[in-house]
């Protein structure tokens, strides 16, 4: 009987983190959206400089996430076990990272600006509207990141509303912004591509403000202090490094590697760069559920080792977990097939472009499925278990052994359709779907990654 209810209590709790942070997620796409969506009214080709820019801000984004979920699976673990003093040494270890990783691409973006931008794209054009925004956007860099580990700490611990609260308020600053600043609406100058940049840079700042004041003044589980965000101990980056190391590696070569994604697509005709830019967004909002079933499970799969429950509790929770990740996958299909023209018809871009688009978004109904469930059983089940180091070595082998290669030669050397170097740059979703489902069903990443309670 107990374990029925402690399972009724797992499950409850996961579908509940994933709902909210899906909600969370799907306005924080939800803005990219936007931008995409009034950039592409004003101009296909601020359109284009936008998505230029967004690979830098995509290697940012993994480069944040990564650090995050390293830090994620070492505090859930200790949150299981109710010990909170490790959970603030290891958001301290996390912070600092985030700030030299931002720090280091803020330097770059403002110490040479072009040539950051021509590594994913030789049209003059583009890169004279990417400069632009790049210009303003660098700013938001220490900012968003800042934020992301802030949420990420709270999200460790089960506190994840917040989240959506800070990015609703954001959503609705960056959409009013936007019409304003874009378009030179209610007294406002006409700034286009760099009004955009400027709506972004503000909705980030409210981002961190809100979740600054939340984690000091409100929050009740934690009760953390300032000193607390960035007072670091040596013993915890030594685990930090153990254990957080990899999954920070990972999100790094991830980044780096669809940086390089964007590259190739960047040196193919202009109309692929725009929709590239579209069916990328579109695909961010699909998967919404996707990787917060992904955050949720590692959270939640930390616990449940850090309150040392038995094996055959984990056994059965990761295997329902899985059927579930699947489900989410073929439901996400469906929507992004049914909503595709609708969603495309919203775009004022060339027939060529949305027609490369539709190309796009077929290829993505397919990987949807696999990313579903690939991602959640590797970032979030095994991730979560504590073998951080597999997940590591294996996007290593599939992104830069088999995926990269593949694609271009595809694009330089076959000279293929553009939609088929595009189904290249996502065949790795459904490929790694199989060593997901054995490395899931071993179990032997169940690894405690936890010291002894603190005095």
């Amino acid at each position: 009987m107990e374990n029925k209810i402690s399972d009724k209590s797992f499950y409850k709790a996961f579908f509940a983190m994933t709902f909210t942070m899906a909600l969370q997620n799907l306005i924080v796409f939800g803005v990219n959206l936007a931008d995409s969506v009034m950039m592409g009214a004003y101009s296909e080709t601020a359109l284009s400089g936008v998505g230029i820019c967004n690979n830098i801000q995509f290697f940012l984004n993994m480069a944040a996430s990564g650090i995050s979920s390293g830090m994620t699976v070492i505090a859930s673990q200790y949150w299981g076990k109710k010990d909170l003093k490790p959970i603030y040494k290891v958001s301290a270890v996390a912070m600092w990272l985030g700030i030299i990783f931002s720090g280091l691409i803020f330097v770059f973006a403002a110490v040479a600006p072009e040539m950051l931008i021509r590594l994913f794209t030789d049209k003059e054009a583009v890169i004279e509207q990417a400069v632009l925004y790049l210009d303003v956007i660098k700013h938001t860099y220490l900012i968003y990141t800042l934020s992301t580990i802030l949420l990420a700490i709270l999200r460790s611990v089960e506190t994840v509303k917040i989240g959506f609260y800070v990015s609703l308020s954001s959503f609705a600053v960056n959409i009013f912004l936007n019409y304003i600043l874009i378009y030179g609406k209610m007294g406002a100058p006409e700034m286009g591509i760099r009004g955009a940049a400027v709506a972004t840079l503000v909705s980030r700042l409210i981002e961190l403000v809100v979740t600054v004041i939340y984690i000091l003044f409100i929050d009740k589980k934690l009760k953390m202090r300032i000193k607390d965000l960035f007072a670091v101990d040596a013993q915890m980056i030594r685990d930090y490094f153990k254990t957080g190391l990899p999954l920070m590696m990972s999100s790094v070569s991830w980044g780096i590697a669809m940086s390089i994604q964007g590259a190739i697509i960047g040196r193919l005709i202009e109309s692929a760069i725009a929709a590239n830019s579209i069916a990328t967004t579109i695909f961010q909002v699909a998967t919404v559920i996707c990787y917060a079933s992904s955050n949720s499970a590692c959270v939640l799969i930390g616990k449940t080792i850090g309150e040392n429950k038995p094996m055959d509790i984990i056994k059965r929770r990761s295997k329902n977990l899985q059927l579930i990740f699947l489900a989410i996958g073929v439901v996400s299909s469906g929507i992004l097939l049914l909503t595709k023209n609708l969603i495309i018809d919203f775009y004022n871009a060339t027939p060529e472009t949305l027609e490369i688009t539709n190309q796009f978004i077929w290829v993505l109904c397919v990987t949807i499925i696999g990313t579903s469930y690939e991602a959640p059983a590797l970032c979030g089940i095994v991730s979560g278990g504590g073998e951080t180091s597999f997940v590591l070595k294996n996007d290593i082998i599939f992104m830069w052994l088999i995926v990269l290669p593949l694609s271009a030669l595809s694009a330089f050397v076959f000279k293929f359709p553009v939609v088929v170097t595009f189904a290249c740059l996502k065949a790795d979703q459904v490929l790694k779907c199989a060593v997901a489902l054995v490395k899931v069903n071993s179990f032997n990443w169940v690894k405690t990654v936890t010291r002894d309670k603190s005095a």
